[in-house]
């Protein structure tokens, strides 16, 4: 059940580290995108410092995605992950890209519409 919240929480930090770019198919699956902001669920929790593996799987997440569709496919894996997890702060999730060192173009948030995503 952890890991299961863990996804979603990293789903929707990953929807902020989007980046615009157009094209293409996803090729990015939800399963990569869990996996990626697995090691930021306690600092979505809780806060405080943000852990070295998320912020390098965060940057990589956001390198990869290359193409709108990409993002666009992100974006949706972020929101159904925020949906189920519990103790989910989303100022923290709103936070993190830039705690790691990322700008991202448009808000982190599961209200975000995933199909505007450039």
């Amino acid at each position: 059940m952890a890991s299961f919240s863990v996804v979603k929480i990293l789903c929707l930090v990953v929807l902020a580290m989007v980046v615009t770019s157009p094209v293409a198919q996803a090729a990015i699956t939800c399963g990569q995108v869990s996996s990626a902001v697995a090691p930021c669920l306690n600092y979505l929790k809780v806060g405080g410092v943000v852990p070295a593996a998320c912020c390098n799987n965060v940057r990589s997440l956001n390198s990869a995605t290359k193409t709108t569709a990409d993002r666009q496919a992100v974006c949706k894996c972020l929101q159904s992950a925020a949906s189920s997890i519990k103790g989910l702060n989303l100022n923290f999730a709103s936070a993190l890209p830039g705690k790691c060192g990322i700008n991202v173009p448009y808000k982190i948030s599961p209200s975000t519409n995933c199909n505007s995503v450039k």
